[in-house]
């Protein structure tokens, strides 16, 4: 998904995607090879928090960039994918980067890069690093792209903190099937001497990690070892290196939200005093926005009695995660579900399936590489789950509303369905309407 076609920067962000046959292609190669043509940027770039992981990495840029505007700081962040315009990837001081302005960067790596072989995020992200070493924030939030070793944002020799969120299997046709690969790969973003805020794991990925780390000597900072943070009534409290602190509950809804404010909080300890302020992480707890995760739209576009949810997880562990996120049950449940074949569909309905009325399975809008509406249907069969194909998420949509009781919709299994429906609802870029 490139952008709408209101984007003004859909025509070169169109000529981009084919430059290399392939969506992904996992190398560092061209990417070096294009930077160096531009100046090397990467070299000019404020301190990086460089973020990796399979879930909870856009929740804890969120919280980053939250909590260290809070603090006073001037922030720039890198985000992927876009749920409307592509231009949200770029944030500059808490911004999206201006159209004309992207525009230009863009042209500037098309016309540098004279037609070799690049995929469209290594090109997009080159375009990035231009703008960020052109500003003048003092903290970059680099979230990788996919995996992390061979991503396109670890050519950044040495950052300032690394950060690893939860790792699960996830993209296994990229970075392999087993959880010890994957999380080697994640690891590869680990530098020397570097501290590391590592968010909870399990056994195999966090023994992966931890190898990286010795043999590397990256100093860790691991949830449940040198951090530790819980939720107590309506307080969230942390335990680091900095002492025990008492904060309000993180703004973003779920309990997993929990441990990505926590690693937050952890950077913050590891970037030391100024920037660690309780006041401000107690500000950008509850001020931190991330649209398309546990999003309810509010009004919703529903008659009376409805309500309109949104999600853009898509794996085993994102299922799980909504399943436990709110009490689901207090009010029937409907699930509209589009999702991209490269997982299991059954692996993310499996946890919803008991909590969920009925399923409407949809093709991701535009997505080539969708499941089919009936594939979704047949995954919720097996699960036991009452389903049924529509055409789009409108027709998904005025169906329930004619047959079923007045509820709670949620649609969810693509972050690209649910910047479609962002798309339709013209609720982009933070517009009044849109509740996180």
């Amino acid at each position: 998904m490139t952008g709408t076609p209101a984007d003004p920067s859909a025509p070169i962000l169109a000529r981009l995607h084919h430059l290399h046959p392939k969506l992904i292609d996992l190398s560092l190669g061209r990417m070096e090879r294009l930077l160096k043509k531009l100046g090397n940027p990467e070299r000019q770039l404020p301190p990086v928090l460089h973020v990796a992981g399979t879930n909870g990495k856009g929740s804890t840029v969120a919280y980053l960039e939250a909590m260290l505007r809070a603090a006073g700081a001037r922030v720039d962040a890198y985000i992927s994918p876009h749920l409307v315009h592509f231009n949200e990837r770029i944030r500059l001081d808490g911004a999206n980067i201006q159209a004309p302005c992207l525009n230009d960067l863009l042209r500037e790596c098309e016309d540098v890069n004279d037609g070799a072989p690049i995929t469209f995020f290594e090109i997009t992200t080159a375009a990035a690093f231009l703008a960020y070493a052109r500003s003048a924030a003092d903290f970059l939030l680099l979230e990788v792209g996919l995996g992390g070793r061979l991503d396109a944002t670890n050519v950044v020799a040495r950052p300032a903190v690394s950060v690893i969120t939860p790792v699960s299997i996830d993209h296994t046709q990229y970075l392999g099937d087993s959880l010890s690969g994957i999380a080697g790969e994640k690891a590869g973003i680990l530098k020397p001497g570097v501290p590391a805020v590592i968010g909870e794991q399990v056994a195999a990925a966090a023994a992966v990690i931890d190898a990286h780390a010795h043999e590397l000597k990256t100093p860790l900072l691991r949830l449940g070892r040198e951090w530790h943070v819980r939720a107590e009534g309506e307080r969230l409290r942390y335990e680091g290196t900095s002492g025990n602190h008492d904060f309000p509950l993180p703004a973003l809804a779920g309990r997993h939200q929990v441990g990505n404010a926590g690693i937050a909080i952890a950077c913050l300890e590891a970037l030391g005093a100024p920037l660690f302020s309780p006041a401000a992480v107690a500000k950008g707890l509850v001020g931190a926005r991330w649209p398309g995760r546990l999003h309810q739209i509010l009004p919703p576009p529903l008659p009376a009695g409805w309500e309109l949810w949104l999600d853009g997880g898509h794996n085993a562990a994102a299922g799980r995660a909504l399943a436990q996120a709110r009490p689901w049950q207090d009010k029937p449940l409907y699930l509209i579900v589009g999702m991209l074949n490269t997982k299991p569909p059954g692996d993310f309905l499996r946890p919803l399936a008991p909590l969920s009325v009925g399923l409407t399975g949809i093709a991701v809008p535009d997505e080539s590489a969708s499941f089919t509406p009936e594939a979704i249907c047949q995954a919720a069969a097996g699960l036991g789950l009452q389903s049924r194909p529509a055409e789009n998420v409108q027709a998904a949509l005025e169906r329930i509303i004619i047959d079923e009781a007045p509820g709670r919709i949620l649609v969810c299994g693509s972050l690209y369905l649910v910047g479609a429906v962002l798309a339709g609802l013209e609720l982009a870029d933070g517009a009044p309407g849109l509740c996180a």
